[in-house]
């Protein structure tokens, strides 16, 4: 007999869903400052790229992600990201080529990040989903972990903008595991989920995806989407606008600000591996809605944490970093497997495309938003709490969702 097939599923997962998601989306804002320097351009129109690529790229989600082949997915996204990566490079100082740019590579976040995998391991295990779930967005953490330390030592041997070419050709390295490792789902291959012939149901395997007018009609979808929007916007500020507010809190030099970032930003990644793990494990034996809140309630209280990090006490940045880096893994995980839980495996994908995009918005606008106080008020120190708030009506949402998961249809 074959063996399972699933543990390399997951292996694959690990290094695809890193490459394609975790080092683009923690490393992009370590350039942030060299364009707003080198382009002259205000911290909000710097950050007003990624929110307004997301408005015109958003209909990926719902429109292609059902219709194609996951796998197909990353390889069409990973391509579109590196497309991106040297168009950043190469920019004029037209902020409609910046925002142009931003598109394609927010396309490519739609089509190749987490909802292909997410897919893809939740057809493959469900037994053990979350810590399957858990182990594939350690990749995640570990590829945007390596890329907080490649992207510092680049730019110190290099012109930034060569810096970003090199690091754009990392994406291409998803294209050989996801064409000839990846399966979609174990059918492909003659074997079941979790490996065992009575794991998913007939009833299950036979059922089709509920209807978006279904999912939009119900009260968990809502509750779910607006939580964990509200929770991935509040995290996105910190991850987006940490070197701006680095640079506001007394450190002023280029490479003292970039290497402050570099220690915050791959500590938290490497704390986040621990929320993943955690949680994931977990999630496979308690109920995930009380799971959920707990971690919503922790990105909250991290957050202002991050205003004790300043020159002359720069040793807090490890608390700051590991609270909230393992309240991010944890946040980041439950989403998809709540989901599966509440609308169920045949659903995930269409769910997802639909919470996905609408988190995206949320990670994008909140931080543009706080860029937009910051401009008004004068500081992020004023202007960061408003991220607090958002993390608590994202805990509010988490709250109110049914304490009793519904059975995976």
């Amino acid at each position: 007999m074959r063996r399972f097939y699933g543990p390399w599923i997951v292996i694959a997962c690990f290094f695809t869903f890193g490459i394609a998601s975790g080092f683009p989306y923690y490393n992009i804002a370590f350039f942030y400052d060299y364009f707003r320097d080198d382009h002259g351009w205000a911290q909000q129109v710097v950050t007003f790229g990624p929110p307004l690529a997301v408005l015109l790229t958003i209909w990926a989600g719902p429109f292609i992600v059902p219709r194609v082949s996951p796998r197909w997915l990353i390889i069409a996204g990973t391509g579109l990201i590196f497309v991106a990566f040297q168009w950043f490079a190469r920019l004029g100082h037209s902020r409609a080529e910046y925002y142009a740019a931003w598109c394609v590579y927010m396309l490519g976040y739609f089509l190749a990040g987490p909802i292909p995998h997410q897919v893809i391991i939740s057809n493959w295990y469900k037994k053990g989903r979350g810590r399957a779930m858990g182990l594939a967005y350690v990749g995640g953490a570990v590829m945007g972990a390596l890329g907080n330390k490649l992207s510092p030592f680049l730019v110190a041997r290099m012109p930034y903008t060569d810096a970003l070419k090199l690091m754009g050709f990392v994406l291409l390295l998803a294209w050989p595991i996801a064409f000839f490792v990846l399966k979609d789902r174990p059918a492909d291959i003659g074997q079941h989920a979790d490996g065992e012939e009575g794991s998913v149901s007939a009833a299950e395997l036979a059922a089709e995806p509920l209807p978006f007018a279904t999912l939009m009609s119900a009260r968990e979808f809502w509750l779910l989407l607006v939580g964990s929007a509200a929770s991935i916007g509040a995290i996105a500020s910190v991850n987006f606008l940490m070197k701006f507010v680095l640079e506001e809190q007394g450190f002023h030099d280029q490479a003292a600000r970039n290497a402050i970032w570099s220690t915050a930003s791959s500590v938290a990644l490497i704390a986040a591996i621990g929320g993943r793990l955690l949680v994931g494990y977990l999630a496979d034996r308690w109920r995930r809605q009380p799971l959920m809140l707990a971690t919503y309630i922790l990105v909250a209280i991290a957050i202002p944490m991050l205003f004790l990090v300043r020159p002359e006490q720069s040793g807090y940045v490890y608390p700051f970093a590991v609270i909230f880096g393992f309240a991010m893994g944890a946040d980041y995980m439950l989403i998809p497997l709540m989901a599966a839980d509440l609308f169920g495996v045949r659903s995930l994908g269409r769910a997802m495309s639909a919470i996905l995009p609408s988190d995206t918005v949320g990670q994008y606008w909140c931080p543009n938003l706080i860029a937009q106080l910051r401009s008004v008020w004068g500081a992020y120190a004023s202007a960061l709490w408003v991220s607090c708030g958002v993390a608590a009506v994202g805990a509010a949402a988490v709250a109110l969702l049914p304490r009793q998961e519904k059975k995976t249809r």
